[in-house]
């Protein structure tokens, strides 16, 4: 019985040595797949104006491109860089703060609230993430032109407030982590609705505060159709209407293109570190949890 016990143990050993090498190989490709294209973008970010083929290694250009991409020709057809990024961090920061917070405020208020009709409302919010941008985007600008809002960052804000696919976020994330009685034991302690929001809920929803805040600050971002179609003054431009600009010319200047994203590639890595930590703490949580 000791010789058939040892054997199975070591067979079982072996076998969970094997399916850990198999996954620690998956995650490995995984790994590299992710960060190619971040290494492929710096090593052409090293290279000249013409661009032929993928090059694995770098070249002798980086700091004539930087020194270019901050020179003053670049400053004068397209504007100055900082000020881009700084157009970009407005727009996108200002647009992630309403769209994280109204949209879980909206989920709250459904999820914590009995009202008639609060499926019909559910409903509503879900119909209208199925209407594409496109499709109300000529309206949206006669309006916004009507009211003197054209060339301004409002019509790139404001709209962040009602966000559908945040919203159904939000509130599938309470239906799963935030009791009903967590509520009800605020109110009898007296605590108003917003403070309760504000105080307690707020601090419960952090993974998925954390989660959609990435998400609505890289579709914020990396948005082009909203800007390109409301922004008329260069200065106000952000970074993809800039990088358009640069893609339109006769002579493409690839090196400084490239070396342009890796900058504004920058501040979203910021933030997903940033707000990372929540996610796994959450997911940490969760776990122990169940």
């Amino acid at each position: 019985m000791d010789e058939v016990s040892k054997a199975r143990q070591s067979t079982g050993k072996g076998y969970l040595r094997a399916k850990r090498i198999l996954a620690y190989t998956v995650l490995i490709i995984l790994i590299v797949i992710s960060l190619l294209p971040f290494y492929l973008l710096i090593m052409n970010a090293t290279r000249g104006r013409v661009q032929a083929g993928v090059r694995w290694y770098p070249d002798v250009y980086l700091l004539d491109n930087i020194k270019n991409l901050f020179g003053p020709l670049t400053t004068t057809n397209y504007g100055s860089v900082f000020r881009a990024l700084g157009n970009s961090l407005f727009v996108a920061a200002c647009t992630c703060v309403l769209t994280v917070y109204f949209s879980a405020l909206t989920a709250y208020a459904i999820h914590a609230y009995d009202f008639r009709f609060k499926r019909a409302a559910h409903t509503f919010i879900l119909l209208i993430m199925m209407v594409p941008t496109q499709a109300s985007a000529i309206g949206f600008y006669r309006f916004m032109n009507d009211i003197g809002l054209t060339d301004t960052y409002v019509p790139l804000i404001v709209p962040g407030i009602a966000a559908p696919a945040t919203y159904f976020f939000m509130i599938q994330y309470m239906k799963s982590s935030l009791p009903l009685e967590i509520i009800e034991a605020a109110r009898i302690d007296g605590c108003g609705e917003f403070k309760t929001f504000n105080r307690i809920i707020i601090p419960i929803m952090k993974p998925a505060f954390a989660v959609q805040a990435i998400f609505s600050f890289v579709a914020s971002w990396n948005n082009f159709f909203m800007p390109q179609m409301i922004l008329s003054t260069k200065d106000k431009y952000t970074i993809p209407m800039i990088l358009a600009m640069m893609r339109s010319e006769t002579r493409i200047d690839y090196g400084v293109i490239n070396m342009y994203i890796v900058i504004a590639v920058i501040p979203v890595i910021i933030i997903y570190l940033f707000l990372s930590k929540f996610i796994i703490r959450g997911i940490a949580l969760g776990s122990v949890k169940g």
